[in-house]
């Protein structure tokens, strides 16, 4: 009988979690009354909105960049990113006293970008419709020698995502379900396996833009299934196809996916501003806008949320929040 090694490991996430101390922020977990109401349930919201470059990729870049040898660090690093694992990436290289070049698309938010330069990094745009960034980045990375971490398909990105949901159970106990957003899978594959790792018996629910629905379909296949590249105000998930590292684990893990409209993402955003007062961008929103919109039937009476982050520019988010955009 042969068995199949997990691309990542509870151990991998503690793991992570030793080498995050100290330079990863431990966010804050937020309750709110009127939440609780509106839900039915209490909701604990973690809130890497608060997480260093506004976002939970500082968690997975950091993780993999400092297990770098000496070499590769000497010789820079390359990613590929709509904007959280960009900035991630180049703060990361910062850190650890080396450079990031990063592929971006040429519609990624301005202040994304702003970000990722302000960190030191040099950018390289490409056409999201009609470019591949993984080549493109591959290419690049194999011209310069740099060292290449993708945003979610790679095991020690996977492990520091992870970090997030084991703060949130360390804090909360257990919990009846976490909610997390997916993109390319890396915070619900690392947050799945650090929940379930600890909590068998928790309901891990994804949650995805209608219009970008491929993990969805994926699970429901049991293989990766492509969709369109989805045009959705949540920027960060707007990708083709879950990662197959990531999809091998969620695929074991993920309960159930939930999906939420553009106009449901707004008013979650709307909601977080108005009573949480907090920032929130369209992707970290996603999750908030399943519980308040009613998409997840059956709520347990204690739900984790994973707010992922709350990088939007402030002409973006009030054109957002008055539904304009």
């Amino acid at each position: 009988m042969t068995t199949t090694t997990p691309p990542v490991t509870l151990d991998d996430i503690l793991d992570a979690a030793a080498r995050l101390k100290g330079v990863a922020h431990r966010t804050p977990v937020l309750r709110s009354r009127t939440l609780d109401t509106l839900v039915g349930a209490e909701t604990f919201l973690k809130c890497e909105n608060f997480q260093r470059v506004g976002a939970f990729k500082f968690r997975g870049a950091y993780n993999a960049a400092s297990r770098l040898t000496p070499d590769q660090l000497a010789r820079g690093i390359a990613a590929y990113s709509s904007g959280n694992h960009a900035q991630a990436v180049a703060l990361a290289a910062r850190e650890l006293g080396t450079t990031a070049v990063i592929v971006m698309p040429e519609d990624a938010p301005r202040s994304k970008r702003v970000a990722t330069e302000g960190y030191g990094a040099e950018i390289v745009t490409y056409d999201r419709y009609t470019g591949d960034r993984e080549a493109i980045a591959g290419a690049l990375a194999a011209e310069r020698g740099l060292a290449l971490i993708p945003p979610y398909d790679h095991p020690h990105v996977m492990a520091g995502q992870g970090t997030a949901a084991l703060e949130l159970l360390e804090e909360t106990g257990e919990l009846g379900a976490l909610l997390a957003p997916v993109g390319g899978g890396g915070l619900m594959a690392g947050s799945a396996t650090a929940a379930k790792g600890a909590h068998p018996g928790i309901r891990m629910i994804g949650v995805e833009p209608e219009a970008g629905d491929d993990t969805r379909r994926s699970l429901e296949a049991g293989r990766r299934v492509s969709v369109p590249v989805p045009k959705t105000i949540a920027d960060g998930q707007a990708l083709p196809t879950p990662g197959e590292l990531t999809f091998s684990v969620n695929r074991r893990l993920v309960d159930e996916i939930a999906l939420v409209s553009d106009d449901e993402i707004r008013a979650a955003m709307r909601f977080a501003f108005e009573r949480l007062k907090m920032v929130v961008e369209p992707s970290g929103a996603t999750p908030l806008a399943a519980l308040l919109s009613g998409r997840v039937s059956d709520l347990p009476d204690r739900v984790g949320v994973i707010v992922s982050g709350g990088n939007v520019d402030a002409e973006r988010f009030a054109r957002l929040c008055a539904c304009e955009d």
